[in-house]
């Protein structure tokens, strides 16, 4: 049997899944020291892509007969690396005996899904890295520096906490029952991110820039933004028309938006908002022009919702 969860002796690892989050973590837990002994998956071809690149490591097909449920017998931390939706059914075919764990890598998920691994005794737990993984070669390279959300008791949450900071990564905490909110908030820093400048692309394609120009000049104003932030924080980096309190252009803006149709101006304006919010923290700023740009954007701001038991 494979060495038990311990603070003090390194796990040996397996995969259930192979895709990018698993190719990554396997080939940065092997650089770090950790034998990574099995990747297992329904496509065979993957399973063996990311074996192959490992020292020593097994490539198992989970449509063979008990065939998911044998990663145990070669690791003692199992990664759970699958769609959201296949977490709930995974975790009915396998049983980590006492010692070892299975651990779900979704961001979005309880680990509550994984309870019905638990009837022989094993661990469970969540390891949820902050990394958009582009399928790149050196995806297990640019995840360091990342942090890496953990939810799991004693020891396991020892175990993921170490692993985490010998891969080169921060670990963070996240108590159960809040993964929802967390993981849309982990959405507005990665995806949603492209959904602003596939808009602003859109925008100025609107008015004839070749869509090449406008992803080229994208760059430099996006990078800066984030070195900016990075160095000032959020609300100190904040530029344009709100951190200047100019109602005037922010009038035009809208208007400009609003006669394109859609939803342009209501995106806009909502962004607005939370533009506001990150002015109200600066010092000196002007109070009462940032209550005229509220009022100004506020015909194309939705009503908001009542509450569910008003």
């Amino acid at each position: 049997m494979p060495n038990a969860i311990s603070s003090n002796v390194l796990p040996t690892l397996g995969f259930v899944g192979a895709g990018r989050v698993a190719r990554a973590l396997a080939i940065a837990a092997s650089r770090a020291g950790y034998h990574v002994t099995v990747v297992a998956s329904r496509n065979i071809a993957k399973a063996q892509h990311i074996a192959t690149a490992l020292p020593k490591c097994s490539a198992l097909s989970i449509d063979q007969p008990d065939g998911m449920n044998a990663v145990f017998s070669h690791a003692g931390l199992v990664f759970l690396t699958v769609p959201d939706d296949a977490i709930a059914d995974c975790a009915t075919h396998l049983a980590p005996r006492a010692g070892q764990a299975l651990v779900h890598c979704s961001g979005a998920s309880e680990v509550g899904l994984l309870d019905p691994s638990t009837k022989s005794g094993g661990h469970i737990g969540g390891f949820h890295p902050l990394f958009l993984f582009a399928g790149l070669d050196d995806d297990a390279t640019r995840m360091r520096g990342s942090a890496i959300t953990i939810e799991a008791e004693a020891p396991l949450n020892e175990v993921l906490q170490r692993f985490a900071s010998d891969i080169g990564c921060r670990a963070l905490s996240i108590a159960p029952g809040e993964r929802m909110r967390y993981h849309a908030g982990a959405n507005y820093a990665a995806s949603f991110l492209l959904c602003l400048l596939d808009e602003a692309t859109h925008l100025w394609k609107a008015i004839g820039m070749s869509e090449t120009d406008a992803r080229d000049a994208i760059w430099p104003l996006v990078m800066g933004t984030l070195e900016a932030a990075r160095e000032r924080g959020l609300s100190g980096a904040l530029a344009g028309p709100v951190s200047r309190g100019d109602v005037g252009i922010v009038q035009r803006h809208t208007e400009a938006l609003a006669a394109m149709g859609g939803n342009h101006a209501t995106l806009y304006s909502l962004l607005t908002l939370r533009a506001i919010h990150l002015a109200r923290q600066r010092p000196n700023i002007d109070i009462a022009a940032l209550d005229t740009i509220a009022r100004t954007i506020a015909p194309y701001v939705p009503p908001v919702m009542p509450p569910r038991d008003a």
